[in-house]
C-alpha cells in the first residue's frame, strides 16, 4: 500500500475538483413579432445563453421560447415554463417599454404569485447609468411558485449590463424559493448570500 503525502491546499483542490453543482433548468423566452415570424434572427435568446455559459458554475439545461407579443401567449408560455418544465429561473426579453404591443409585464403580474419590486428597481437604475431611456422600462419581478420569472431588456448588450448588475441577488431569492443552489465562477459575479445560508 502506498500513501502520498499532500498540503492541505492540495487537498482542497482535490475536492474542489470532486464537488458536484446542481443542475438548474432555465426558461428563455424572447418575446418579439418580427422575430417569431422570422423577419429577423432572435438575438436575445442567444444572448442569454451565452451569458450564463460564461457565469454559471452549475450544469444547465435550457427551456427556450421564441414568441408574439401576446399577453395570452406570454401568460400561457410563463405557465408551462414555471409548473410543467419546473424552470427555477426564467428569463424574457423584450416587450416592456410604453408601445401598444409591450405587454409582457402585464402579462408576468398575471401569472405571478409574489410580485418582488425590487428587482425592477434594480434594473432600471443598472440601465439608467448607460441610457435615460431607461426610465421608460417597466420591466418587473415576481415569483410563481418555486419559480422566478424576471423580465430583461431585448438587446444583447442591454441583457448583459442587466445581468451583470443584478445577478447576485438572484441565487440567494431561488434558494428562499426551494431552488437549485446556483453558484457563479468568481471572475464573473459576486454571488450574496448571508453567511447562515452559505453551503458548507
Amino acid at each position: 500500500m502506498r500513501f502520498i503525502l499532500i498540503n492541505s491546499e492540495a487537498f482542497a483542490i482535490l475536492l474542489s475538483d470532486h464537488m458536484t453543482h446542481d443542475s438548474v433548468r432555465i426558461g428563455l423566452v424572447s418575446i418579439s413579432d418580427r422575430a417569431s415570424q422570422g423577419v429577423y434572427e432572435d438575438q436575445g435568446v442567444p444572448a442569454l445563453q451565452a451569458w450564463f455559459g460564461e457565469t454559471l458554475e452549475n450544469p444547465v439545461e435550457y427551456v427556450a421560447r421564441l414568441i408574439p407579443d401576446e399577453q395570452s401567449q406570454i401568460e400561457s408560455t410563463l405557465i408551462e415554463l414555471a409548473d410543467t418544465a419546473r424552470c427555477a429561473l426564467v428569463l424574457t426579453t423584450g416587450g416592456t417599454g410604453p408601445a401598444p404591443r409591450d405587454v409582457t409585464p402585464e402579462a408576468t403580474l398575471a401569472v405571478a404569485h409574489k410580485v418582488l419590486p425590487g428587482f425592477g428597481e434594480a434594473m432600471r437604475a443598472v440601465s439608467l447609468k448607460y441610457v435615460p431611456t431607461a426610465i421608460l422600462s417597466r420591466q418587473v419581478g415576481v415569483t410563481r411558485g418555486g419559480c422566478l420569472i424576471l423580465n430583461l431588456p431585448g438587446q444583447p448588450k442591454a441583457i448583459k449590463e442587466t445581468l451583470d448588475g443584478i445577478f447576485a441577488a438572484v441565487p440567494y431569492c431561488i434558494d428562499l424559493i426551494g431552488g437549485p443552489y446556483l453558484e457563479a465562477r468568481p471572475e464573473t459575479v459576486t454571488v450574496f448570500r448571508p453567511k447562515s445560508a452559505l453551503r458548507k
